[in-house]
Formats: structure tokens, C-alpha cells, sequence
């Protein structure tokens, strides 16, 4: 591209802004979805919810004992409803639903699943991941050996073309799904686009769907879908032992000690509980009864929630507002708007992801590394930062936007003039 006075002008302008906001000497992190100080101070009143003379559950069970591997019921049944799964099929474990996430694929991978008993780990295994996705996600599964292939993710779920393609190989185990308010782009499946997930045709007879429903509850506004009923969905398709559910109250309680649950078909929960009761003999039920005790019932969730929304709404806003007034009818880039979750997704020029993100390190805004949204650390076209507004101040949020908006002019002014 020849360079032109406009561009040059447009260069200048950012040059200047992105230098007054770096002299600054800031230090803004907005890097990963963790809940701030103030969202971690409304479940406070866990500490007080179990005393040495009250530790039994509403059904007599002794909480500081061995022994219920499922969880302790009651917990199931204020969850159960808000994920649309039987109480029986849920079961209630430790703080991380990444380590049951774990467990699960390498139950697979040595032992065959509910569906199939041939380990997954006797031949070659891959698995399906909508992009742009969660990083962890991708780094578990690579570190158990899996080979990750990308397919797009649009605005009511994965691409179905691209994942039946893919799913024709019978060594395609599964895919990844964020299903509300995916992380990071903040989009929610369709109930059509789930529907003929839960029906999609695949080589392999155990083909599933790792069903990580992490925001199911993370609403931003009064208006928002409904939880989908993937286990009747997938039933209804013939495959009721396709979906693995997982969830957990790391963003609604505590993120360091919260409750996570694993569900799937009848035949997958007694297919988990068997192998989980080889490695484990309880969850820490006194951490549940905690939980129990402050929730009351799944009412109690509701209206805890309605307090999360009201602590981060106006830093998403703040966002939303700055990328808007910074970088609309620009060209420059394009964002999404979420009704939820934990994240806003920015896609700019091709190729300018990190450098955008180094500016901005320098000028004192930490992002998350470019690439991380897309498996082995590679995004293709090198053009998607994730952004994380629900830790910081509202003051630092509205700062760190600000800087980053310096830095997405600056970057695709040079790559423009560059040709």
C-alpha cells in the first residue's frame, strides 16, 4: 500500500495517544476471568455456615466422615433444576471442574467410556475445538495426548459442516463445548444448533460432547436464554450417553473452594462413579453442606447471581463503551457483545494480535498472550485478544480499555502503512 497523508495523520494521532497513556505508569492486568474482591465478599457468609456442633446434612449424614462419593444429595437438588439435569444424575465433588474434566478423559482414555469399553488411549485420539475457545481446555487435553482440530465457532455454536467432517473419523472422541456464554467470545448455542449437536452423526460409537456449562448461571442482564437440556436433547437423539456436563460455583462462591458437578446418562454417571471410586473416597461434604446452608434453594442461586451482575455489568459496559467510542466505524477491529459470562472478545487486523499486546504490556495493560485463544497457542490469523473485565476496579477496567484502544489504533496504522 502506498502510504497516504490520511494514514500518516492516523498514525501520528495514535503514536501521540498511545505515548501519553503509556507515560502514565500504569500496572492493569485484565488478563483471566477471576471474580474481584468485591464478588468473593458476597459469599462470605459461607465461613459461618458449619460449627463444630452442626455438621450433618438435612438427611443425618456426618459430614466430617468418609464416604459419599455422589456428594451429599440436597446440593445436587438445588443444582440440579438450574442445570437441567435429574438430581440423580449429578454428582457433587471438590472445588475444580477442570480436575473432574481431567478425570473423566483419562477414565476414557484407559478404560473406554459408558458407551464404548474400548480405551480411547488403544489408538490415536482427537478431539473437536470450537475456536475461539478456552485455553484450558485446550492445554488438559494436549498434556493427555490429544490432537486438537480447530473448527469455527459463529454466532449460535461450532460450525456443523466443519464438526461432521471432522466426526467422520472414528478417532474424533468428542468435542469441546462452552455452551452459555462461551469463553471467550460470550456467544450461546442455539437450542437448533444444540439440538443437532446432540444428533450429529460420528464414527466413533462414544462420541462425545465435553459439555463445560462453567456460566450457565453468569447472566449480565434480566433478559437471558435458557439453560439447555442437552441430556434430553441427546436422548431424544439416540445418544443418551453423548454429553459429559460440567459445572461448578467457582464464579458464584469462592473461586479457591467451590463445588463442582459432573453429569451425563444414567450409564455415564455409574460408568464415572466407578472409576472415581478407585482414586477417591469422598468430596469434601462440609464444604457442600457450607454451600447448602447459604443457597437454601436454588432461589438463593438465582438472587446471589443477581448481586455478581450488578458488581460487573457496568465494567463490561465500560468496555464495550470505550471500543465503541475508540474504535467504531473505524474498521479497525470488530468485538462481541456479550449478555453474560466473563469475557468480550476483540478481533483486529490480521496479524496484529501480538503486537497489540506487547504495546500494550509496555504501556502497562496486561492482556492475555495472542494466541491463546486457539489450540497449541496458534491462531491462525493472528488477530483475537481475549479481554477479562471482571477483576479489576471499574476505574481500572475503564483505564485498561482505554489503553487498549491506544493500542489497537497504533498497531493497524502501522500494519496498514506497512502494506
Amino acid at each position: 500500500m502506498t502510504p497516504t497523508p490520511d494514514l500518516e495523520s492516523e498514525l501520528e494521532k495514535a503514536s501521540r495517544a498511545y505515548e501519553e497513556f503509556a507515560s502514565r505508569g500504569l500496572d492493569l492486568d485484565i488478563t483471566r476471568g477471576k471474580p474481584s474482591p468485591a464478588q468473593l465478599d458476597l459469599a462470605d457468609d459461607l465461613f459461618t455456615q458449619v460449627t463444630g456442633d452442626d455438621y450433618r446434612t438435612p438427611g443425618g449424614v456426618d459430614t466430617r466422615n468418609y464416604g459419599g462419593l455422589d456428594g451429599i444429595i440436597e446440593l445436587r437438588e438445588i443444582f440440579a433444576p438450574l442445570l437441567k439435569v435429574p438430581a440423580e444424575q449429578l454428582l457433587a465433588g471438590g472445588n475444580a471442574s477442570l480436575t473432574l474434566m481431567a478425570q473423566a478423559l483419562t477414565f476414557a482414555l484407559l478404560h473406554g467410556t459408558a458407551a464404548d469399553a474400548t480405551p480411547w488411549g488403544a489408538g490415536p485420539h482427537k478431539l473437536i475445538c470450537p475456536v475461539p475457545g478456552y485455553d484450558r481446555h485446550f492445554t488438559l487435553a494436549e498434556s493427555l495426548g490429544f490432537e486438537l482440530l480447530s473448527i469455527p465457532l459463529d454466532d449460535e455454536g461450532p460450525d456443523l459442516a466443519a464438526a461432521q467432517r471432522l466426526a467422520a473419523d472414528p478417532s474424533v472422541k468428542g468435542m469441546w463445548l462452552v455452551p452459555m456464554y462461551s469463553n471467550p467470545t460470550g456467544i450461546t448455542i442455539s437450542p437448533e444448533r444444540a439440538a443437532a449437536l446432540a444428533a450429529l452423526p460420528a464414527a466413533a460409537p462414544d462420541f462425545t460432547l465435553l459439555w463445560d456449562n462453567a456460566y450457565a448461571l453468569h447472566h449480565l442482564r434480566d433478559e437471558h436464554p435458557e439453560t439447555i437440556d442437552i441430556l434430553d436433547l441427546c436422548a431424544a437423539a439416540g445418544h443418551p450417553e453423548r454429553p459429559w456436563i460440567f459445572a461448578s460455583t467457582s464464579k458464584i462462591t469462592h473461586a479457591g473452594s467451590g463445588v463442582s458437578f459432573f453429569a451425563g446418562g444414567p450409564e455415564t454417571v455409574r460408568w464415572f462413579t466407578s472409576n472415581l471410586g478407585k482414586i477417591a473416597i469422598g468430596p469434601d461434604k462440609v464444604n457442600q453442606l457450607r454451600h447448602l446452608r447459604f443457597f437454601k434453594d436454588s432461589q438463593g442461586v438465582i438472587d446471589h447471581m443477581r448481586k455478581h451482575a450488578e458488581i460487573i455489568a457496568p465494567k463490561f459496559d465500560a468496555v464495550l463503551d470505550a471500543l465503541e467510542s475508540g474504535l467504531g466505524g473505524t474498521d479497525l477491529a470488530t468485538w462481541t457483545k456479550p449478555d453474560g459470562g466473563y469475557f468480550i472478545t476483540l478481533t483486529t487486523l490480521e496479524g496484529t494480535a501480538d503486537r497489540i499486546v506487547k504495546l500494550a504490556a509496555e504501556a502497562g495493560v496486561k492482556l492475555t498472550p495472542a494466541g491463546a485463544t486457539h489450540p497449541y497457542g496458534l491462531d491462525p490469523q493472528g488477530n483475537v485478544i481475549r479481554i477479562a473485565p471482571t477483576m479489576p476496579t471499574l476505574a481500572d477496567v475503564e483505564l485498561a480499555a482505554e489503553g487498549l484502544v491506544a493500542c489497537v489504533k497504533l498497531a493497524s496504522y502501522e500494519k496498514l502503512l506497512a502494506g
